[in-house]
C-alpha cells in the first residue's frame, strides 16, 4: 500500500517491500555492479523487504557547526527465495563510513538530509565536480562535470517531463528535505548516487516511498539511471 500521511522522510522507521510493478528494473544496475547472471536473476524474482528504523544521538559538542543531533539509521534487508539479507548502517552527517556485505563487497559511504534544490545547486554548475573520492578512469573534469550534473537533474526530477503527475517529486519532497546517499567501490569499479523521497507515481495521488539512482563505472562511461518504488506494510513486529 501506499505510505500514510504519518510517514515521512524523518520517519521512515517500518517495513518497506520492493514494489516491481511501479520499479524500473534492478538487472542492468546489479550487472553494471558485477553481479554475476545467477545472483541476479534470484534477485529479480524475490520479495524484497527492508526493515527501517532510525534514532537520534546528541551532537557532537566539540564541533561547533554539529548543533543538530545526528540521525541514524539501520536498515535490514530480507530477500526470498534462499537469498542472504544485508544489514545497511547509516549516520546522516555526510561523511565516510566504510561497509562491507556478502553481495557488493567493500565499499563505503555516506547519507544526509538534505533539499532538491541545495543538491542542483552543488552539482549543475560548469564546475561540478563529482562526490566521488575516488582517482581510477580517465574521464577529463569537464566531462565528469557533465556527468554530475545530469546525474543531479535525474535524481531531482528536474525535467519538464517529470512532473508530479508523471510520477516526479511530489511538494514534500520537492519542497522540504529529502535524503541524499553516496556510495563508492573502488575494488568492483562503481560510484551509486542516490535520493529518497515521496512520489504520486503516475499521478494516482497517493504516497509512494520513491529512491533515485545514479550508478556508474569509475573505469568507463557507462551509467545506469533507475527509479524504485517501495510499499509500506505497516510497522516491525517486536521480537
Amino acid at each position: 500500500m501506499a505510505a500514510p500521511a504519518s510517514v515521512t522522510i524523518k520517519s521512515l522507521d517500518g517495513k518497506w517491500v520492493l514494489a516491481k510493478s511501479l520499479s524500473d528494473a534492478t538487472d542492468p544496475v546489479l550487472a553494471l555492479q558485477g553481479l554475476g547472471w545467477l545472483t541476479r536473476k534470484a534477485i529479480g524474482l524475490a520479495t524484497v523487504t527492508q526493515h527501517v528504523s532510525s534514532w537520534t544521538t546528541p551532537a557532537d559538542t566539540t564541533d561547533a557547526t554539529s548543533a543538530t543531533p545526528l540521525t541514524h539509521m539501520k536498515i535490514e534487508q530480507f530477500a526470498t527465495g534462499g537469498i542472504k539479507g544485508t544489514t545497511e548502517n547509516r549516520t546522516l552527517d555526510w561523511m565516510y563510513r566504510p561497509h562491507t556485505d556478502h553481495l557488493f563487497g567493500s565499499l563505503q559511504g555516506k547519507s544526509r538530509y538534505t533539499t532538491l534544490a541545495a543538491l542542483l545547486a552543488e552539482n549543475t554548475s560548469t564546475t561540478s565536480t563529482p562526490n566521488s573520492t575516488s582517482t581510477s578512469g580517465s574521464t577529463p573534469p569537464a566531462a565528469k562535470a557533465a556527468n554530475v550534473a545530469a546525474d543531479a537533474r535525474y535524481l531531482c526530477a528536474s525535467d519538464a517531463s517529470e512532473s508530479e503527475a508523471q510520477g516526479g517529486w511530489l511538494p514534500e519532497s520537492r519542497d522540504g528535505e529529502v535524503v541524499e546517499a553516496y556510495v563508492e567501490n573502488d575494488g568492483a569499479g562503481w560510484t551509486a548516487w542516490q535520493v529518497w523521497g515521496f512520489s504520486s507515481v503516475g499521478g494516482d495521488g497517493e504516497r509512494w516511498l520513491t529512491r533515485r539512482f545514479a550508478v556508474r563505472r569509475t573505469d568507463r562511461e557507462e551509467v545506469v539511471r533507475v527509479r524504485l518504488v517501495y510499499e509500506w506494510r505497516g510497522a516491525v513486529e517486536e521480537g
